[in-house]
């Protein structure tokens, strides 16, 4: 009998490894081959509408060169494009409530407007919408043996964070998001 549970052992966390180590590889494959359109249609908070922009196309070689040193923090490189995730409560914009815009560290896309932005009391940004729907593209994540939906920059590909089903009005989102993945830009509250 006690030679049946070690193998029963064995075998699970065989099999738990191996669905880790599949969905961490399936992630990879979502970031390296992208096969989309080269141009995606976006919203513009300088522009104020909807506007046509090239994806971006980097190898890891030249993602880890630009997000590197100023301004970018020491996470940039692995939360953006190894989907990592800073402590919580760590961020500089968990507490920031200055008035602007967040947009994706690694290509600029406008992801954020601070009038969406909340205190979820969870230690990260929280925003309870996007600027827009089309600026972010959403992946399943089974990480860490959950299943999540992370968030994208549409543009780049790059992790931002994960969107959970327990946020505020009106549509009950949370878009839980990395600080490291984001840089603020103040906006004038007369535009």
């Amino acid at each position: 009998m006690k030679n049946y549970r070690r193998y029963l052992t064995a075998l699970l966390m065989v099999g738990a490894l191996i669905w880790w180590a599949g969905s961490s590889f399936a992630k990879e494959d979502i970031m390296d081959k992208s096969n989309q359109s080269a141009q995606i249609k976006v919203y513009s908070v300088d522009e104020d509408r909807f506007i046509t922009v090239d994806r971006v196309f980097k190898t890891e070689e030249q993602w880890k060169e630009q997000l590197s040193g100023e301004p970018y923090e020491d996470l940039a490189y692995k939360i953006l494009r190894r989907q990592g995730t800073e402590p919580a409560f760590s961020g500089r914009y968990a507490k920031h409530t200055e008035y602007g815009v967040y947009r994706c560290a690694a290509c600029g896309q406008d992801l954020f407007h601070s009038d969406h932005k909340y205190d979820s009391g969870t230690g990260w940004p929280s925003y309870y919408q996007p600027i827009a729907r089309e600026n972010v593209d959403f992946h399943e994540d089974r990480s860490f043996f959950m299943v999540r939906t992370e968030v994208v920059c549409s543009r780049c590909q790059s992790h931002i964070g994960h969107v959970f089903n327990d946020g505020p009005a009106p549509d009950g989102e949370r878009y839980c998001m990395n600080s490291a993945a984001l840089l603020f830009e103040p906006l004038s509250r007369n535009r």
